[in-house]
C-alpha cells in the first residue's frame, strides 16, 4: 500500500532539507547565485521572516519536496512561486503538482489576487507542472537570477 503524501508548513527542522533538495537540481542544471545563497541559507529571514511561505512534501515522514511563497516586489504580482525541488527518488508521483496546488491555496488564503513564478527552459517538466497548474508564460520584468530565462504568471 502506497504512503500517502503529507504537505506541512516549514519548521526550521527542515532547513537542511529545504537548502539540500533545492541545491541539487540548481547545481545540476545550473550555478548557485548569490539569490540562491541568501534565500537557502536563510529561509526564515528571506522567506518567512518577509511574509512568506515554505511547504514541505513528506514521504514516509521524510522531506522529499519543499516550494516557497514569498512576498514578491514587483508591481501588480502578490507572491512568486519559489524554490521548488523535488527528490530525484521521489520524482514522477505527483508530489511537485501537491506542492504547487498547495502554494496557489495558500496564496489564495492570503488574499493574493496574482503570482508569478521564474525558471529556465532546460527544465521542461517543471514549465509543463506550471502549465497544468493555469500559469502562462508572461512578457520578462527584471530577474536577479543569471538562469532566468521565462517568468509565468497565474490570476487567482
Amino acid at each position: 500500500m502506497e504512503v500517502p503524501v503529507r504537505i506541512v508548513p516549514y519548521s526550521n527542522i527542515y532547513k537542511d532539507a529545504f537548502r539540500k533538495l533545492n541545491e541539487k537540481w540548481i547545481i545540476k542544471y545550473f550555478e548557485m547565485e548569490e539569490m540562491d545563497r541568501l534565500a537557502l541559507h536563510n529561509p526564515e529571514e528571506y522567506i518567512l521572516g518577509k511574509g512568506g511561505y515554505i511547504a514541505v512534501a513528506l514521504l514516509d515522514d521524510q522531506p522529499v519536496g519543499v516550494c516557497a511563497l514569498i512576498p514578491c516586489t514587483y508591481l501588480g504580482y502578490d507572491f512568486e512561486l519559489s524554490k521548488m525541488g523535488v527528490s530525484p527518488k521521489a520524482q514522477g508521483k505527483g508530489i511537485g503538482k501537491l506542492l504547487g496546488q498547495h502554494i496557489i491555496d495558500k496564496a489564495k488564503e492570503l488574499g493574493a489576487q496574482k503570482i508569478f513564478l521564474e525558471s529556465n527552459r532546460v527544465l521542461a517538466p517543471a514549465l509543463a507542472l506550471y502549465k497544468k497548474l493555469g500559469f502562462k508564460e508572461m512578457t520578462k520584468v527584471s530577474s536577479p537570477y543569471a538562469r532566468s530565462d521565462i517568468q509565468m504568471e497565474l490570476e487567482l
